[in-house]
């Protein structure tokens, strides 16, 4: 295992803003050599990179720190990908270090440069490849997510307004798809300027519903495409694991070296254990970090499992009996998360093959 400043000549950070980025050149034993500043637009990136390459004399064993990789660097670290630099991810800065030194944008583009020369190589943010399938994936996920968040909304408000407003619907449970069918196609009626007004807002609401649920089923046809022309394909076969929780585990996992182990993939999931012992108290608990989106995934394959897959039920009935206790529950699903965690990564980098049903 090398130190990274050991490997690379120099090293350029980056702190990346809306309108222009800032960017560092420093030796692998910290010494300053170069500050700029270019705006954000291609011309700006292609501008940055000349530069870098002419104070670097074209070095090659130059290696990119480049902060927020999935939000303001996407765009430069897409463009750097292109070149034969190798570029990374920063890490998160410690507030501390800034104390009696101040802030700015070149001591910033400063300090994440010289975050990663005392890590080892294992230790390295690689960030997620953003081309193809899996750029497409993230976008569709993103969109389902916005989407699914405004469709609860929306049934959320509606509800309420037929709660408290009397439109001749029976709201005692929640709508069903039939209620919101019917209630869109409510007409204007001669009645109190309240109630008209209420029903023409229902209207409104169960239509939005209606046109969520069509975008959602559009979405879900878009991601099942794009699953099955990825190497997110062979989990498919894992019991329970459906076609968006496969792409929320593929776009996480993104390409063989990203996540450096198992391990790693588990606790980037948040599903490694945390050690909780005291005394002759010997556990552990659950991990309220990590990716929540990932972790989200995990959970929802498990709950099906528990339900529908004979295996894993059981392991339940063999850990905790038949009826287990809350907390022995929420135990039980932190080691199956963790299971599984290791599991797909695994399956991704075709560690583990999934027996095929004689």
């Amino acid at each position: 295992m090398s130190i990274v400043a050991h490997l690379y000549n120099f090293f350029i950070g980056v702190d990346t803003h809306a309108r222009k980025h800032v960017y560092t050149i420093i030796t692998n034993t910290g010494i300053l050599v170069a500050t700029g500043s270019f705006p954000t637009s291609r011309a700006g990136i292609k501008r940055a990179l000349t530069w870098a390459g002419r104070w670097t004399k074209g070095d090659l064993d130059t290696l990119w720190v480049v902060e927020g990789t999935a939000s303001y660097g996407a765009v430069l670290t897409g463009h750097i990908a292109t070149t034969e630099y190798p570029v990374v991810e920063a890490g998160r800065m410690d507030a501390k270090a800034r104390y009696g030194v101040g802030k700015s944008d070149e001591l910033d583009s400063y300090r994440i440069a010289k975050s990663v020369l005392a890590l080892h190589t294992d230790q390295l943010r690689w960030p997620r490849q953003g081309e193809g399938v899996r750029q497409g994936l993230r976008v569709l996920l993103a969109a389902r997510d916005a989407m699914t968040t405004e469709r609860t909304r929306m049934i959320n408000s509606l509800t309420a307004l037929v709660r408290t407003v009397d439109l001749g619907i029976d709201a005692r449970n929640s709508l069903t798809d039939a209620q919101f069918v019917e209630i869109s196609k409510w007409r204007s009626r001669k009645e109190d300027i309240g109630l008209a007004t209420s029903r023409d807002e229902a209207v409104r609401l169960a239509k939005r519903v209606l046109d969520l649920d069509d975008d959602l089923q559009d979405n879900h046809d878009k991601l099942a495409e794009l699953v099955e022309a990825s190497p997110a394909a062979v989990l498919l076969a894992e019991p329970g694991i459906g076609t968006f929780t496969a792409a929320v585990f593929f776009t996480a996992w993104s390409h063989p070296g990203r996540v450096r182990n198992a391990a790693a993939f588990a606790a980037l999931a948040g599903a490694n254990p945390i050690p909780a012992s005291s005394g002759n108290t010997q556990r552990h608990r659950l991990n309220r970090g990590g990716d929540r989106q990932l972790n989200r995934a995990l959970h929802t394959v498990i709950t099906n499992r528990m339900i529908h897959d004979q295996r894993t039920k059981d392991y339940v009935a063999q850990r905790f009996g038949e009826d287990p206790t809350k907390k022995s529950k929420r135990e039980l699903k932190r080691k199956l998360k963790w299971y599984l965690a290791r599991r797909v990564f695994k399956v991704l980098n075709g560690l583990e093959t999934i027996p095929t049903s004689a």
